[in-house]
């Protein structure tokens, strides 16, 4: 039996979050949330949002990451990122819960 963890936000993240922040003036945080569609059944849907009353909040260092109660299962034990690559810089979501996932990383089946 695995056990259910809440996704964690890495340190990277954080400090990308930090630097929208400064760059917009906007305190905003990153919304992480699982929709059905996608080429392999599932997205996900990455975004600046403001909170919700029933959202998991993971903050550090005043940058927050949103996940709202419907995702949070698809989201079990994941790791939340950033990564800056020749192709391009972005949030990925590295998660143990994904059986496939398509090549663009932002959808996945279960």
């Amino acid at each position: 039996m695995t056990l259910t963890l809440p996704p964690r936000v890495t340190d990277r993240a954080f400090d990308r979050l930090a630097e929208i922040a400064a760059l917009t003036g906007q305190a905003k945080a990153l919304r992480i949330a699982v929709e059905g569609g996608g080429c392999s059944g599932f997205q996900y849907d990455i975004k600046l949002d403001d909170p919700a009353a029933d959202d998991l909040i993971l903050e550090k260092n005043g940058q927050r990451v949103l996940v709202d109660q419907v995702s949070l299962p698809f989201l079990s034990n994941a790791v939340i990122d950033f990564t800056a690559e020749l192709i391009g810089a972005r949030f990925v979501i590295q998660n143990p819960n994904a059986q496939s996932s398509c090549g663009c990383g932002t959808s996945f089946s279960l």
